[in-house]
């Protein structure tokens, strides 16, 4: 649910365009690169988040204690990538919004403190998902 949250803040009002520009900028510091990390991880969590759950669903029909491993493994892998992955957006962020100038931001700011607020929340949840996955 973070991730998708992220994603839809950055996708619906992460791009501004000023007035005298007609081109969109990302919000963040008008760093294209900081609303593109976002909207990508928030994106691939979202679909792992599917594809780990669809796993746990069928989880008990698996009998082959090898493919279970593996899934596992996969699992707990994906999980400690993941968490590391949101740490670093969550810092570039917060780094670029300290960067913004607020006279160009006016209604998107809410939205750039809720992708930076559910970045944060993210590093806890998919630290939570390693810890049970382990």
């Amino acid at each position: 649910v973070f991730a998708l949250i992220v994603f839809a803040c950055l996708v619906g009002d992460g791009y501004i365009s000023l007035p005298q520009d007609p081109r969109l900028f990302c919000v963040f510091n008008h760093n294209e690169d900081a609303c593109r990390y976002g909207i990508g991880i928030g994106v691939l969590a979202f679909l792992a988040c599917i594809f780990f759950f669809m796993v746990d669903v069928y989880f008990p029909q698996i009998s082959n204690t090898t493919d279970r491993k593996y899934l596992v493994l996969a699992d707990l892998g994906f999980s400690g990538l993941w968490t590391f992955l949101w740490f670093i957006g969550f810092c570039f962020l917060t780094n670029q919004w300290s960067w913004t100038r607020t006279d160009e931001v006016y209604i998107q700011a809410d939205s750039a403190r809720a992708a930076i607020t559910f970045s944060f929340f993210s590093i806890f949840s998919w630290g939570l998902l390693l810890t049970f996955a382990y």
